[in-house]
Formats: structure tokens, sequence, C-alpha cells
């Protein structure tokens, strides 16, 4: 298993698919399963297009419409942490992505991307290659 450091900003996208089709190529491995996983609560993993950068602020926006920062949240910690917490939930925090013929499988305009929901803070990401038996 890899584990993976990154700065990020606020309402961030960072896309790790460069790096991460890197690792796959470097492992040998022709056919199996890349597991990536972020260890935080107020942070997501997605797949979603590689080409616009605003679409990722759709994504942001969307997400913040249909949870704003709000005062009335139970957790108090701050405004953007307790959103945060829900949008993880929602977003996810781990992706399982096929490896055939020594690469991801993903579609001509897909990409990885960590989605940052408070910060900005320093973040980690790992990734596990499993090869098929």
């Amino acid at each position: 298993m890899e584990r993976f450091t990154l700065q990020t900003k606020y309402k961030d996208m960072i896309e790790l698919t460069p790096t991460i089709k890197d690792l796959v190529a470097h492992s040998g491995i022709e056919t199996g399963l890349c597991i990536v996983s972020c260890t935080h609560t107020t942070a997501s993993l997605c797949i979603t297009s590689f080409w616009d950068p605003k679409g990722h602020e759709d994504i942001q926006d969307e997400l913040a419409k249909l949870i704003p920062n709000r005062l009335d949240f139970r957790h108090e910690d701050s405004l953007t942490d307790a959103s945060g917490h829900i949008k993880s939930a929602l977003v996810g925090t781990t992706l399982n992505i096929v490896i055939e013929g020594g690469k991801l499988l993903l579609g001509h305009s897909q990409g990885i991307f960590f989605a940052e929901f408070d910060g900005p803070r320093p973040r980690e990401y790992f990734v596990k290659l499993i090869k098929e038996s």
C-alpha cells in the first residue's frame, strides 16, 4: 500500500489520476483492483471528467447548495466542518477501480479527484493494488 500527501484549499478538487496511473504502470499488475482511500471526514474521492475545471466548480457549488454551511448543525466544530461531514458521507471516501491490461479501467474523459469540503489543510490518501490471482 502506498501513502500520498497533498495540501488542499477550501472547496478544492485535486486530480490524482496521473499519480495513480503511474503507480499501476510500475506495479506490473495486468489484471486486478486499485483501491483508493481517503481517511478524512470532510473530504472525498470521486471519478469525474477532467476536461473542464469549471465542472469541478459546479460539483462543489451544487453540493454547497444541497448542504450549505449552517449555524444550526448539531456538530459545532465549524460551519464548514459540519457540512463537510455530510458531503463526505454522500460522495464517499473509497474508490474501487478495475485494472485491466495493466491500466486503470476509466473512460476516456474520466479522472480520479480528491474533493476538499473544509480546509485548507494537509491531507493524505492511500492506494492499494491487488493482483488478480
